[in-house]
């Protein structure tokens, strides 16, 4: 976790809590999926909205070379158009490491820039049989997720949480999103497919990264 400009201040709803004792915050991302699982994992304490709420903002060119770079990217362009909102957003992705860590960066468009969950896993599994068509235990990989918050502008604070496991060559589950049906975290032998929400949510690299941010906003408030 890193955290610059700590004199910024930050909204009167952030450092007088017992005023309101929900907390609003605005997720950079129109992803219904990505905003129901940081909500889930904020609640009750913080009520979570999205650029669904703002259809006039239009979505910056995630362009940059690391995950962090689009995070703050991201949520420095959405809280220079909306002044005095606490904007949090995420870049997040898989690294399989005999891919050189790819799909990385490039994880939600890995099969083009209009790809679908199932066309990014269908690439993912096609390269990974051209590779080796039997790894006992799968292809050592994980899930990185790197956060920034940012306010009329300024990144205020990043955070990077990550979960290691490997992926399998054969879809087990519907749940999640992504290439979640495919990964399987250490220590289990479901993939995020199959674990139910709650435990997902407890291990995942978003949860890791969003306890950070919690954490950081209990210091700075």
């Amino acid at each position: 976790m890193r955290a610059g400009n700590r004199d910024l201040q930050l909204p009167a709803f952030v450092l007088t809590p017992m005023v309101m004792i929900c907390r609003q915050l605005l997720v950079a991302t129109s992803n219904s999926h990505k905003t129901a699982e940081i909500a889930a994992m904020l609640a009750p304490s913080w009520t979570v909205s999205d650029l669904r709420a703002h259809p006039e903002l239009v979505s910056p060119e995630e362009d940059g070379a690391t995950f962090e770079a689009n995070a703050r990217i991201k949520a420095e362009t959405a809280s220079l158009r909306l002044p005095g909102v606490l904007v949090l957003s995420d870049d997040s992705g898989l690294e399989v490491d005999v891919l050189l860590r790819a799909p990385g960066v490039h994880s939600a468009r890995y099969a083009g820039p209009k790809a679908t969950d199932k066309d990014n896993r269908d690439r993912l599994k096609c390269e990974l049989a051209i590779i080796d068509h039997d790894v006992p235990g799968g292809w050592r990989a994980r899930f990185r997720c790197a956060m920034a918050v940012a306010m009329d502008g300024k990144t205020i604070a990043t955070f990077d949480g990550r979960v290691e496991g490997h992926v399998i060559g054969t879809e087990q589950g519907v749940g999640g999103f992504g290439y979640d049906p495919l990964f399987v975290p250490d220590g289990y032998v479901d993939t995020f497919g199959v674990l139910p929400e709650s435990v997902k949510n407890s291990l995942s690299h978003r949860s890791r990264a969003l306890a950070q941010f919690v954490n950081w906003m209990a210091v700075e408030r």
